[in-house]
């Protein structure tokens, strides 16, 4: 990541967008201090109610992870154990936060706090017994179990077919509502951030490239990058008889190119575009990263 600035207040929905390999899930990594340790972090904060989480203790970044930030991982078959029941791996998250007495029934609880169908049957399920949505809940639940104040959210809808893809974003929004915890949401798909987003980032190449609400990015999209995203989505509304794509694909860390990091790849590239890199700028209530706009 590379000059990557933004904020998440409480009750609010942040979307971060853009391609695979952009650094959206090495932004969630950041936040929750789950980084490789070969990460080099040259400069830089990671601020939570005024506390700089980069300077905390072992056990302060315990009480951190789960009390004040939680993260639901984007793939479930990897994230839970699968030779271990779904009740038991929740159940150690409320062992090890020393949450409540750790009864089985705390634990129902939680399951039906994010609508499980059957609580009591998942608590003894593995999570191969589950379905792709059930999984994700149990992702949930266990995020849920500290009442964390924000939640990372890792591509929850991913995989999921498209009625279940509902159900999730509705399941974040009715808990958000309940609790009044801010969500970080991070996904590819610009199909879904409307409903479920007040903000968007839009990032490439480990970059903000664009930042307002999210009604304004995607009704009028500033960077050509966020256009040629837009461009790429399917529409009932807009029938086509192929999709659009963006030719190409993502840098790699140490290959980034010398001015703005999208120009090999934008089809409203100039020659100012390959020499100094682009800086921040305020345009029509938006933040842009591009030297055309």
């Amino acid at each position: 990541m590379d000059d990557v600035s933004f904020f998440v207040s409480s009750g609010e929905t942040v979307a971060l967008v853009g391609e695979s390999g952009c650094g959206k899930s090495l932004t969630a990594l950041a936040a929750m201090r789950l980084n490789d340790r070969s990460s080099i972090r040259e400069s830089g904060t990671i601020e939570f109610e005024g506390k700089d989480i980069t300077q905390l203790a072992a056990k302060e970044l315990h009480e951190y992870r789960g009390f004040d930030v939680a993260i639901i991982f984007q793939e479930p078959m990897t994230a839970l154990n699968p030779v271990i029941r779904c009740g038991a791996q929740i159940k150690e998250v409320l062992d090890q936060h020393d949450i409540g007495s750790g009864e089985k029934s705390e634990v129902i609880d939680l399951l039906e706090r994010v609508k499980m169908p059957n609580p009591a049957e998942t608590y003894k399920s593995y999570p191969h017994e589950l379905s792709g949505g059930m999984r994700q809940r149990v992702l949930i639940a266990m995020a849920l179990a500290g009442s964390p104040k924000l939640l990372i959210a890792d591509e929850p809808t991913t995989a999921l077919d498209v009625t279940v893809q509902g159900q999730i974003i509705e399941l974040l929004s009715d808990l958000q509502h309940e609790s009044g915890m801010g969500i970080l949401f991070i996904t590819h798909d610009l199909t879904i951030v409307e409903s479920i987003a007040d903000r968007l980032l839009i990032m490439y190449a480990g970059q903000i490239l664009e930042e307002g609400r999210a009604g304004d990015v995607l009704n009028n999209p500033k960077h050509p990058y966020t256009q040629a995203l837009l461009s790429c989505a399917p529409s009932i509304a807009k029938k086509k008889d192929k999709l659009s794509t963006i030719p190409g694909s993502v840098p790699q860390p140490g290959a980034y190119p010398i001015g703005c990091r999208f120009h090999p790849r934008c089809d409203l590239v100039e020659s100012v575009c390959s020499q100094d890199e682009p800086i921040l700028q305020n345009i029509e209530g938006r933040v842009v990263k591009c030297p055309v706009v």
